[in-house]
């Protein structure tokens, strides 16, 4: 069987200071809202680009107290955008209101889409925590540069957390805005047919060869080396691939199964997030005819890869 793989080096000592404008760049201000959890760390940063005219980069949850911090953060001045990296709720959920009040068109990478077609009888496990309504009123392609309160963004289309993510470089300088798609503080959520692991492991492969060197992600605190933290994340993932399979080969068949081989010890609380992730890399294998995954009325059936 496969090695298990190496621990990643996370860094889980972010202090957010909630609700404060916090500096990380020349120009980029954060503010981390109060909806901290199992799944956002200690909450959605939220992100003031520009000087004098500015941006609004995931302006987060739609709570009072984290819509007065933003409002102290912009300090009346005029903002052109605002930016979402994706349309999953906790990064999006209060872009409508602010565009009604500040008059800020919304720029994004196109209505929330699954990454591909629901089966039958399928549904998407996290579809009520993303934001199925909004439309951008700009649609953001790769490559598309924007000029901000005197920043320029650079589009980068990441898929993988979900169709429609994008991280974001900064013209100038070795930061990059990495959203969802690599965070310091643990691995990322993908969530069949919401994401894709396909996707997002050609999108941490692309991210890698940008050479960007620090990364700021949506949860969680700046990471120094980010291009070598997204390494360790490619690796990370492949080893499990290969572990899956192997468990696979060794007698799993059910995604259960693979959870108790693979997180004998997990708490209760992060199974679900397991069990999601789990069956990302399952398709993934089942695609790449690396395992052979069968569905039927009772779930999913894998067994080897056919000769």
């Amino acid at each position: 069987m496969a090695d298990t793989p190496p621990p990643l080096p996370l860094d889980t000592s972010f202090d957010p200071q909630t609700g404060q404008l916090v500096a990380v760049a020349p120009g980029i201000g954060r503010v981390t809202a109060p909806n901290g959890g199992p799944f956002t760390f200690t909450g959605t940063n939220s992100f003031v680009i520009g000087d004098g005219r500015v941006a609004l980069l995931d302006p987060g949850p739609d709570d009072p107290r984290h819509l007065a911090a933003l409002r102290q953060a912009i300090a009346r001045r005029p903002v052109e955008a605002i930016i979402l990296t994706h349309t999953h709720s906790d990064h999006s959920a209060s872009a409508a209101r602010l565009k009604a009040e500040l008059g800020a068109p919304l720029w994004f990478g196109g209505p929330h889409r699954l990454s591909r077609p629901l089966r039958p009888f399928e549904r998407n496990p996290i579809g009520r925590d993303c934001d199925w309504a909004l439309v951008p009123d700009r649609t953001l392609v790769d490559g598309e540069q924007v000029d901000v309160g005197g920043i320029r963004l650079t589009t980068i289309t990441t898929p993988g957390h979900c169709a429609n993510h994008l991280c974001f470089g900064i013209d100038g300088s070795d930061l990059l805005l990495s959203g969802d798609h690599v965070m310091g503080w643990n691995s990322t959520l993908v969530a069949v047919p919401d994401g894709s692991m396909a996707d997002y492991l050609a999108s941490l492969r692309k991210l890698i060869g940008l050479g960007a060197r620090r990364y700021v992600p949506a949860h969680g605190g700046p990471i120094a080396d980010g291009a070598g933290f997204a390494r360790a994340l490619l690796a990370h993932r492949e080893l499990r691939n290969r572990q899956i399979a192997d468990a696979v080969d060794g007698g799993a068949r059910s995604i259960g199964d693979l959870l108790r081989r693979i997180y004998p010890t997990l708490s209760p609380m992060l199974r679900f997030a397991a069990t999601l992730n789990l069956r990302a890399h399952v398709e993934y294998l089942d695609d790449q005819h690396r395992i052979h995954m069968h569905r039927t009325l009772f779930g999913l059936r894998l067994s080897p890869a056919r000769p």
